[in-house]
């Protein structure tokens, strides 16, 4: 079995590869425009890469067929594939990378749209932003829940999509580099954003590891992929990985937005209690540069 074996999707999703092209092309549009880094590029692709590795490969059927490895997958679409694109902070490329027409006739008055900034508003919202964040991954995982979800390709999907969506818009919200405005959220709050998390991981990854019973059987009705493998241990390996890497990766996550709280007040770009901000000793696209 060679590369391309493992690259052939186990279920062909066309909305998967439209997705992926498309936000590619755009980036490599926009990326001169914008002056990426080397290192923005970097963590673009790997994001990209991770994200469609983990939706349409052959490695799907182990999603589908072990609990450990699905945990897997939804940790790549929830934290590292979105941390990564995240990182990149390749907004103004993908906006440069679309048509100048296009962008002044539709995406300016569907952004600027009152039902879009709203909703925007309202998902960006830190409490909101944590709720969701941890909500989905608790949600996904009730039994019941799960059960269907690996049973119905289409909520199966579902699944995995709200889990890439949620992911961009969380660590878009904590990695943004820049000062309040025009990031939503002051450096300090993102910290705390990301830090908040983190208990709700650590609790749903030990009460699955510690529970001695089987949670989720539609592993052993459906037949696993290594039969070697019993289902309780399985179970405590797929606990381990939201115990321990997920919450690893919240906690890189509050140190990279710490580092650009501190960065940016070194160079008095934060406000002052009064509103208004510190001579600024640097530019913005300085500060964009070094994320």
């Amino acid at each position: 079995m060679n590369l391309l074996y493992w690259l052939d999707p186990w279920e062909p999703s066309p909305t998967v590869v439209i997705a992926v092209i498309l936000t590619a092309v755009l980036f490599v549009r926009g990326k001169r425009q914008a002056k990426v880094s080397l290192a923005r590029q970097i963590s673009f692709w790997f994001g990209l890469g991770a994200l469609y590795v983990a939706l349409h490969t052959r490695l799907d059927y182990f999603f589908e067929h072990e609990f450990f490895m699905h945990r897997a997958q939804h940790l790549v679409l929830h934290h590292l594939g979105p941390f990564f694109i995240a990182l990149a902070y390749p907004g103004a490329a993908l906006r440069a990378g679309v048509p100048f027409a296009w962008r002044q006739r539709f995406v300016r008055p569907a952004l600027n749209a009152r039902p879009v900034r709203a909703m925007l508003d309202i998902v960006m919202h830190p409490v909101v932003a944590v709720t969701l964040f941890v909500g989905l991954i608790y949600f996904w995982l009730l039994s019941p829940i799960h059960f269907i979800a690996m049973l119905d390709w289409r909520l199966y999907r579902v699944m995995n999509w709200s889990m890439v969506i949620d992911g961009l818009l969380f660590w878009w919200l904590v990695l943004d580099p820049r000062p309040a405005p025009p990031a939503r959220l002051a450096p300090g709050k993102r910290v705390l954003v990301v830090i908040a998390a983190i208990p709700p991981q650590i609790v749903l990854g030990a009460f699955i590891f510690f529970t001695s019973h089987e949670l989720y059987p539609i592993y052993s009705i459906c037949g696993r992929a290594f039969t070697w493998l019993s289902p309780m241990r399985d179970q405590q390996i797929g606990g381990l990985l939201l115990w321990i890497p997920g919450s690893m990766m919240s906690v890189v996550g509050a140190l990279i937005a710490l580092r650009h709280w501190m960065r940016l007040s070194a160079r008095g770009r934060l406000k002052r209690a009064g509103g208004a901000r510190k001579p600024a000793r640097a530019s913005h696209k300085h500060d964009v540069q070094h994320t």
